[in-house]
């Protein structure tokens, strides 16, 4: 067979995707690590007269609700400090635990309270968690 019949050599390693199993853990750390650490913040959140400095991409990710809000022409996607009504400013640090860190504390004194927020907020997870949370208790 003359060199210019053969076939281009073709590698027997074929494309493969990896997934990187820690890196989820590890970057919610670091994005927990910014909150606590009060780095590039750019949005508080105001509950019952409490301050929630935040993070709009975070907050965006996490929840339907804050993306809709950051996202549109309403006059809270501009605004530095964004009152939220009809929540509980404890029950929302619960809220804003959960959602920098991917853990949720749940008990008996605050699941509907938690649940009722997570609803308005369109957290599934938090929302469906309560819910089995209550459905054991019973």
């Amino acid at each position: 067979m003359a060199a210019a019949d053969q076939e281009p050599h073709v590698s027997a390693v074929r494309p493969r995707s990896y997934q990187d199993e820690s890196y989820l853990h590890v970057f919610l750390g670091t994005v927990g690590n910014l909150q606590k650490d009060g780095a590039f913040q750019d949005v508080v959140l105001e509950v019952e007269g409490r301050r929630f400095p935040c993070h709009r991409l975070v907050l965006s990710a996490a929840s339907p609700y804050f993306r809709a809000m950051f996202t549109s022409d309403m006059a809270e996607s501009r605004q530095k400090t964004v009152v939220l009504q009809g929540l509980d400013a404890g029950i929302f640090g619960v809220i804003l635990s959960y959602i920098y860190s991917g853990t949720l504390h749940v008990s008996l004194d605050k699941v509907q309270p938690l649940y009722q927020a997570a609803d308005l907020l369109q957290l599934d997870y938090v929302r469906d968690t309560c819910s089995s949370y209550m459905a054991a208790g019973m």
